[in-house]
């Protein structure tokens, strides 16, 4: 029961010819740096728009929008497939199969809930994984307007320890079957854990939530903060009027500063917000990267591309060196050195492009090791970010100083 998944909001942006997997890199742009893919997780699944096998294995990822690095470790939310993929190391070699498969009852099923089995043992469409500093795993399950959320790494299958945002793991409506409150969601594409915070894109009801002292252990915990919004009762888009400093779109996904500020991808807006401290209540951002000011929403074709001017940028994350964001209709990585505090600073580093003026799905050629298509998720650990190049089918870990 496949369904081809595009950027939410995004028009269709082309059709790619078949090809293989994957064409072998050519000179890296300049505009890499020392920046080089290392490894292709999913590198057996066809290229650019075209499906994947109707049944997938360990190996196989189907529009993946989120990913995890850690330390030995990386986590795949294989979105299309409605499963997350566990490598217990970070794979040596292209197209290597997953050790762990969660919300599946096997490797070769798919379709939500588990291929039919309900709820409790399935997702729908999962999108954003985490592991906080004290052990915890937690996944966006974001069809099913929920988080999961388990005690430690699971080293097999089965069901969470925790489920925030619905009433019980059987039900799946979004706000719990009524109206927005502090401990509800609708669409709940991003998580993150944030300097001993817990953020959550509630991207369905257009506004971020914080619980300020971590993951809540207590299902029915209301969040503490809700940014984006008048009240925890409201979900109109950009608080049902034009975009402001206090507003968003469509909220995607959160990151830390890594100086005790925050910053929030607001896809639909086409920007990224920034607060330079944890906000402790609903307050204007600091400052805005991706539009001239604050009340701006425009996007390209309407406006001329540059390396500051953000289309649909569903992801970011403070990588090693500075904050990188996944520009995804233009189908790039942009890298600051640093973490940029106004829209005026220029990114230094653009991977997948050959240059910052460029933005063609697999820089309009073919699928190599290299190109981009759709980027959804990041994850960065020491010297290595991994994109969810969720159009490509595929995870790719790049490296500094990694092989060409």
């Amino acid at each position: 029961m496949r369904v081809q998944i595009i950027p939410t909001g995004a028009e269709h942006l082309g059709t790619q010819l078949g090809v293989s997997p994957f064409a072998p890199a050519g000179p890296a742009p300049d505009t890499y740096g020392p920046w080089r893919p290392e490894v292709v997780v999913g590198a057996e699944s066809a290229g650019g728009l075209l499906l994947p096998p109707a049944q997938p294995t360990a190996s196989f990822v189907y529009a993946p929008r989120g990913v995890l690095l850690d330390e030995g470790l990386l986590v795949v939310a294989d979105t299309g497939n409605h499963r997350v993929l566990v490598f217990n190391r970070i794979p040596s070699g292209d197209g290597e199969p997953a050790d762990l498969v969660l919300g599946q009852p096997d490797e070769v099923t798919e379709g939500p809930q588990a291929g039919g089995a309900g709820p409790a043992a399935g997702m729908n469409l999962p999108t954003g994984v985490v592991r906080a500093e004290d052990g915890r795993f937690v996944v966006a399950d974001a069809w099913n307007h929920r988080i999961l959320v388990w005690d430690s790494l699971p080293d097999k299958a089965g069901a969470p320890d925790l489920v925030l945002g619905q009433k019980g793991p059987e039900d799946v409506e979004p706000n719990r079957g009524g109206d927005p409150s502090a401990r509800s969601f609708y669409w709940p594409f991003g998580i993150a854990v944030v300097d001993g915070r817990f953020y959550v894109a509630d991207t369905g009801n257009r506004r971020v939530l914080v619980w300020t002292d971590g993951i809540p252990t207590d299902p029915d915990q209301p969040a503490d903060v809700v940014l984006g919004q008048p009240d925890a009762m409201s979900r109109g888009e950009n608080r049902d009027g034009p975009p402001d400093a206090g507003s968003f779109r469509w909220p995607h996904t959160v990151t830390g500063t890594g100086s005790g500020g925050v910053v929030v991808a607001d896809a639909g807006n086409h920007r990224l917000l920034g607060w330079h401290a944890h906000p402790d209540g609903d307050r204007p951002a600091d400052y805005v990267l991706g539009q001239p000011d604050m009340t701006t929403a425009v996007e390209f074709p309407y406006r001329r591309q540059t390396g500051t001017g953000l289309r649909f940028p569903y992801a970011a994350v403070h990588a090693p060196g500075g904050l990188a964001v996944a520009d995804t209709s233009n189908n790039r990585v942009l890298l600051w050195d640093g973490d940029p505090l106004d829209q005026h600073t220029e990114p230094v580093h653009v991977l997948g492009q050959p240059s910052f003026s460029a933005n063609g799905e697999n820089r309009w050629e073919q699928v190599a090791r290299d190109t981009l298509c759709w980027p959804y998720g990041l994850s960065a650990h020491r010297d290595r970010i991994a994109i969810a190049d969720s159009g490509n089918n595929r995870v790719v870990v790049w490296s500094r100083g990694g092989a060409p």
